[in-house]
């Protein structure tokens, strides 16, 4: 894992290689153990690398690299899974070592830039400049695991892994962009390709960009499109029984699993207990001649903790396993950290526990592997299951009903609803139990108006409902969540949820979260779920088999079944959560009223007081659980203020 930045300009750069060696500081945590730097100035064009070495340690792995023909030159972050497969497709050439960086340079003189990305299985962010057509490259992995960002500033292209190492250069003068703004109060991201700064976007996952000085508005190209995964998916469906379904997921996840533990430094997993990252340590364990280092961590809040089951799990597997327990102030005292990890505002409070586990593995390991991704390829979130349970019934009943039975249920307080529901949940089916139930029962509440499956959907989704009314100036733009045209054609509403999650909450969200919170401290992470054979497969299943009986990842639990007993995994769906909305009204409470009391809101001028002020109010009396709501303006507050 590493970090990239560079330019292309058509005029000299003063200082360019201070400026360079300056753009890649600012990102050096991704890349701790070397840094390297090639321009030319002629063609004004530079590129940065800073090396986190995983495969290869020696000098043959260094960047930026050129290719064996002279031609390409490239700086890139992330894996080849199936490099040394590709190798063999490369008979003749003279390796000068085993890094899949080299194999890259390889696949782009032979096959071209686009089809070698198509042969790769595996994450990453790649600038390759072409010396030959003096045109930059930039690719980024098919589900978006890696971060890379791009745009002209006063006639330079900047581009890199983080927006910090743009902003390190003297032509960034990018003004904040209130319509992104508006975006991350409903989404608590921002959503690709937007990003915090006008003129500045994210390179949408499975895409590639060409850049050169006389073709400056070109737009960016997909060689993976997840819409025509999921339309040939369900156009053709897998046709055998579910259980030769699960077998054949099986054979995929150890192959992806596999693949993923090639490492040439000390490699381990986070473990939650939960179903994804249970099965992904399993398929671990099971191709390991050792114990699998294995790391999680704990709260004395019970309903926060999931360690217990992750011990248990473990145990079970014969894991080395690493635990630590968290007090409040070791996760209050990540907050101020928060900013700076992020390179624009981001609302997502699980950031907090996603930084302190990285920390936790990267004592003890430099790659991790994780099990994100099980919930939105094979319906693991609670609104599938409700979606499919009730909107049916719901949708036929008169609005003015559902209205006025969404007004007795948020009429009595979450905490209330907590204490009333709290001693049943035990009795319920899996698929019911739910944890928190008195915020998800005002959250169903108030989507029960909604006239159609899509407008229900992009309630749940959303924090803020009418952001461009919070946010001064700010027009909401279209993203792919409210553009149909944009959007995959699907067989049902969950199906239409799920691939929705796909294009943009998984990366636009949790795969930011894990980068971000694990680079900070220079540690690899891998999703094996992600191995694009595996998310192909998912779409080729039908529904049934991934959502039966009300109990979603149905096919993942049956792998794991055969690893590890159903009694320590079946439990209501908890989340990687905080308690935020205690340290809100207790510790937090001071830290949060200097950023968002009514008169700096009115001075900085990006924020309608009232409504934040309204929800504060009701938040700390008890009346209301807003945090996160509150979360979503507190991160943008921080980050500001670190900016200036």
């Amino acid at each position: 894992m590493c970090g990239l930045t560079g330019y292309l300009t058509g005029i000299t750069q003063a200082h360019a290689s201070e400026v360079l060696a300056k753009m890649g500081n600012t990102i050096a945590y991704r890349g701790p153990d070397d840094s390297g730097i090639w321009q030319d100035e002629s063609a004004g064009v530079g590129l940065v690398h800073r090396r986190l070495s995983i495969l290869d340690l020696s000098p043959a792995g260094h960047q930026p690299m050129l290719s064996a023909s002279g031609r390409y030159v490239i700086v890139f972050n992330g894996e080849i899974y199936n490099h040394l497969e590709l190798r063999k497709e490369l008979p003749g050439f003279a390796w000068r070592g085993h890094s899949d960086t080299e194999t890259l340079l390889a696949g782009f003189d032979k096959w071209g830039i686009e089809a070698t990305a198509r042969k790769t299985i595996g994450m990453f962010a790649i600038a390759v400049w072409d010396r030959q057509e003096r045109e930059v490259t930039l690719l980024r992995d098919r589900l978006g695991e890696k971060p890379l960002y791009y745009g002209w500033q006063n006639n330079t292209f900047l581009f890199g892994s983080e927006l910090k190492a743009l902003k390190a250069h003297p032509d960034f003068h990018a003004a904040i962009d209130r319509n992104a703004l508006a975006l991350l109060m409903r989404y608590q991201y921002v959503p690709a390709p937007y990003s915090i700064y006008q003129g500045i976007n994210k390179l949408l996952p499975g895409s590639l960009l060409k850049v050169s000085l006389k073709n400056r508005s070109s737009q960016p190209q997909r060689y993976w499109d997840l819409r025509q995964v999921v339309s040939d998916g369900l156009a053709q469906p897998f046709k055998g029984t579910p259980d030769e379904a699960v077998e054949h997921l099986d054979i995929l996840l150890r192959d992806a699993v596999s693949k993923q533990m090639m490492s040439d430094v000390p490699l381990g997993a986070f473990l939650s207990g939960g179903v994804d990252s249970s099965v992904i340590v399993a398929l671990m364990q099971a191709q390991s001649n050792r114990p699998v280092r294995t790391f999680t961590i704990g709260f004395n809040e019970k309903q926060y903790n999931e360690a217990i089951y992750a011990k248990a799990v473990a145990k079970h597997l014969g894991t080395d396993h690493t635990e630590l327990y968290v007090s409040p102030q070791q996760a209050l005292d990540v907050i101020p950290r928060l900013p700076g990890l992020y390179c624009e505002p981001f609302a997502d409070s699980s950031q907090i526990p996603t930084f302190l586990v990285s920390q936790l593995a990267r004592q003890h390991v430099t790659v991790s592997l994780s099990g994100d991704a099980g919930d939105e390829l094979f319906a693991g979130y609670n609104r599938y299951v409700l979606a499919q349970r009730l909107w049916g019934k719901l949708s036929r009943l008169p609005v003015g009903l559902r209205r006025a039975v969404a007004g007795m249920i948020t009429g009595v307080s979450p905490d209330a609803w907590d204490r009333l529901l709290g001693p049943v949940q035990k009795f319920l089916p899996l698929g019911l139990a739910q944890a928190q139930i008195g915020d998800k029962l005002h959250k169903g509440a108030m989507g029960m108006s909604s006239r159609t499956p899509a407008e229900l959907y992009q309630y749940l989704l959303s924090h803020w409902n009418n952001p461009s009314q919070l946010v001064i100036g700010a027009s909401e733009p279209t993203t792919v969540l409210t553009d149909v045209s944009q959007q995959p054609k699907t067989d049902n509403f969950v199906h239409h949820m799920m691939a929705l999650d796909v294009l943009t909450y998984l990366p636009d969200d949790i795969l930011c979260k894990v980068d971000r919170a694990a680079m900070g401290v220079s540690l690899e992470t891998r999703v094996p779920l992600l191995d694009h054979r595996v998310v192909e497969f998912s779409w080729q299943l039908p529904l049934d088999y991934k959502l039966r009986n009300g109990v979603g990842k149905w096919p993942l639990r049956q792998v794991l079944y055969k690893y590890v007993p159903k009694e320590l995994i079946e439990r209501p769906k908890m989340g990687f959560g905080i308690p935020l909305d205690i340290w809100l009204r207790g510790p937090l409470r001071e830290w949060a009223e200097n950023l968002i009391n009514e008169s700096r809101l009115r001075q900085e001028g990006y924020f309608n007081p009232a409504p934040i002020r309204q929800k504060w109010a009701e938040h700390l009396s008890g009346k209301r659980n807003w945090q996160y709501l509150l979360w979503d303006v507190l991160m943008f507050q921080a980050w500001l203020e670190a900016e200036k």
